[in-house]
């Protein structure tokens, strides 16, 4: 088996050696805990529900994403994400081994810093190509238009990023969001190109600082109920449901009168306490209020 670099500079693996900057190293003096831990180094990767391209998106991973590695299949690798405990299958290409002194080194690295546009551009380095990075993802030891990953350095354009989370108001609520209106709806989606309600919801509250699950029902058992609608506030998520019981949707509050969330495309609608209620649909409620919480 090797270990090649790959497009940014990081090293990709296929047979017998190991070739970083130029350095040829034995694999058997490749640290052996590295197969239990992975990072995400492309823009986007779908995890799905089975070990094949024609199954369910049931989520996706974002650069610098790192994961647990659950089970493994000879074209596919069963993961846990690290950040909200997602599991599914992606494909071994996509997934690049972390050893353990790369995993402490991770570890300790700063990881404040996130892209805030719904799309940005980061420039290797080492060889001055390029990297679509989508919202919410995590720029390691970013400073000065400048971030760091596994000895690789990135360069991007500061007016992307929020270097630190943001205050949650409703000034910068609306001056976030704004951006991603009419993003289309993708069942596991969480970028750019196409989000779920629940990938939209926890994208935009990665950048005011706190960490959701993937999930719609995931979400409403965290942070803290709101018990009146009189008292909902800018940022609070409501959860829905199909008048079953069962939640199946959430969207963000903007104001006691808006809600943005994601169906069809992101979109602003009418909220009252009964639900949603969308003029373009004809002027009916779409979706039953079923809890409101604040995080």
């Amino acid at each position: 088996m090797y270990l090649i670099m790959g497009e940014y500079g990081r090293i990709y693996s296929t047979k017998n050696i190991c070739v970083y900057k130029k350095i040829a190293v034995p694999l058997q003096a490749i640290d052996k805990k590295t197969m239990d831990k992975g990072i995400i180094l492309h823009s986007v990767v779908p995890v799905r529900s089975e070990a094949n391209d024609a199954s369910e998106q049931v989520t996706q991973l974002l650069f610098a994403e790192t994961v647990e590695v659950i089970e493994e299949q000879p074209r596919w690798i069963r993961i846990k994400n690290d950040a909200d405990a997602q599991e599914g299958w992606v494909d071994f290409k996509m997934l690049t081994r972390l050893s353990q002194s790369e995993c402490e080194k991770f570890a300790k690295c700063s990881k404040i810093a996130r892209v805030k546009m719904p799309m940005a551009y980061a420039v290797s380095e080492n060889n001055s190509q390029t990297i679509p990075l989508t919202a919410g993802t995590c720029l390691p030891d970013y400073k000065d238009g400048r971030f760091e990953l596994l000895g690789v350095g990135f360069l991007i354009d500061p007016v992307m990023v929020a270097q630190s989370p943001l205050e949650l108001n409703p000034t910068n609520m609306m001056n976030t969001v704004r951006f991603f209106l009419n993003i289309p709806y993708l069942w596991g989606g969480k970028n750019a190109m196409g989000m779920d309600c629940s990938g939209f919801s926890q994208i935009i509250h990665s950048l005011f600082g706190h960490n959701l699950l993937r999930n719609a029902s995931e979400q409403a058992q965290q942070g803290m109920a709101v018990t009146s609608f009189d008292e909902v506030q800018v940022g609070d998520l409501a959860f829905f449901d199909h008048n079953d019981g069962k939640i199946s949707h959430v969207g963000i509050i903007l104001d006691k009168e808006r809600i943005i969330h994601c169906s069809g495309r992101v979109k602003v609608e009418k909220l009252d306490q009964t639900g949603i209620y969308s003029i373009e649909q004809g002027g009916t409620y779409t979706h039953h209020l079923v809890s409101i919480r604040r995080y």
